[in-house]
């Protein structure tokens, strides 16, 4: 089955195509602009995780990432912001990823606002602690455009912890939240630097108990870690039991050796699972100018394997995002992955590329061309 987004044959393509498929990557340059989903879709359903194990994992294996509707990077308008979350909910997308920290407290509100009215049954939520917001004259400066009057401190103490959840679940207005996941907690948090090791030691004692106790109690279905680097999640495994950790920037068609080699064994022996966080590496595989989540320069190497792999994919009819989502949705650790979308376009274009049929040369290509790592799996090998 062709859809209307069908794209033209490899063969069809020719060396101008070759020649203008890292053009696609700079043309995506105004928040909001989509890049086209492109090859043959297949009419499927979203892909989901069967029921197994002790430990809990979400049904639905894609998910919507909510900062941007916190407005990381610009102004969502409140219109933009239900009409994504709806777009989500359209395609089948039931588990939804925010935090207290995504826009101080706006990216909750607005998910609160579309999923009070859905059945509560049906969707999963994953909401963070560690940051406590207060009202304040003085908003401090933060990275989210036009930020609402609060102050944040950071508590990952077990009272902290359940504060933070009794306050997102009032911004919210939902009964519960079923995934609680420790945030930013990491060496790469420029408010904390190489003191994030006293506050893990607060999560230790605090957060990490007080999460083990609503779960076994009920009151939650699964904690762990929402952090960008590996460290932290390691040393969690040591000396507590979370369910599930949400690593963002770790695991992406550009970069994942670390992750199969040392971070994704270590969870795997203790049915630990994943869900990636910015598998599109903040925008930069859908065309952004952007790496990660803008802290540094795009490194040069990061440049040159972006354009390498989006001949490789523009040979074969294919999109470099459609690629990135399922290569970042294969492998068996995963439970989820959440892209972030800041508008209904980029959602409808992110559920199309789950029902791409990406042909098997592509793969070979990327792993001939060295983008990805000889154990890396990919959609069918999991």
């Amino acid at each position: 089955m062709h859809s209307r987004r069908t794209f033209l044959s490899a063969a069809a393509l020719g060396a101008a195509t070759l020649a203008a498929a890292p053009m696609l990557a700079r043309a995506q340059t105004t928040p909001g602009d989509v890049l086209p989903t492109r090859g043959t879709t297949r009419p499927t359903a979203l892909p989901t995780n069967p029921a197994r194990g002790p430990r809990y994992r979400p049904t639905s294996r894609v998910g919507l990432g909510c900062a941007p509707i916190g407005n990381n990077w610009a102004v969502v308008t409140e219109e933009d912001a239900q009409a994504t979350i709806e777009a989500a909910w359209d395609g089948g997308m039931r588990l939804f990823d925010t935090s207290p920290w995504y826009g101080l407290g706006r990216s909750e509100r607005r998910l609160g606002h579309v999923l009070g009215q859905k059945p509560r049954d049906e969707y999963v939520v994953s909401s963070k602690v560690g940051r406590l917001l207060t009202a304040t004259r003085e908003t401090p400066k933060v990275s989210w455009k036009d930020p609402p009057p609060f102050d944040y401190h950071y508590d990952y103490s077990a009272a902290g912890t359940r504060r933070s959840i009794e306050d997102s679940l009032q911004r919210m207005g939902l009964d519960s939240i079923d995934i609680v996941l420790i945030h930013d907690l990491s060496p790469d948090n420029a408010d904390m630097g190489e003191r994030w090791t006293e506050y893990f030691e607060q999560a230790r004692t605090g957060a990490f108990v007080e999460l083990t106790k609503m779960r076994d109690e009920g009151l939650i279905k699964a904690w762990g870690m929402g952090v960008n680097t590996p460290d932290p999640a390691l040393r969690a495994i040591e000396v507590a039991d979370p369910d599930i950790f949400l690593l963002a920037c770790q695991y992406s068609l550009l970069d994942h050796q670390r992750a199969l080699d040392a971070t994704f064994p270590k969870l795997a022996e203790r049915d630990i699972s994943v869900i990636v966080g910015s598998p599109l590496l903040a925008g930069f595989l859908a065309g952004r100018d952007r790496y990660l989540y803008g802290a540094q320069p795009v490194p040069p190497d990061a440049e040159d394997k972006r354009a390498t792999a989006q001949r490789i994919v523009a040979a074969h009819g294919v999109d470099l995002r459609t690629v990135s989502l399922q290569f970042a949705n294969a492998p068996d650790v995963v439970s989820a992955i959440v892209p972030g979308s800041r508008n209904a376009a980029q959602v409808a274009e992110n559920v199309a590329s789950m029902s791409v049929a990406i042909p098997d040369d592509v793969w070979a290509e990327l792993r001939a061309a060295g983008i990805l790592a000889d154990n890396a799996p990919v959609p069918g090998t999991a």
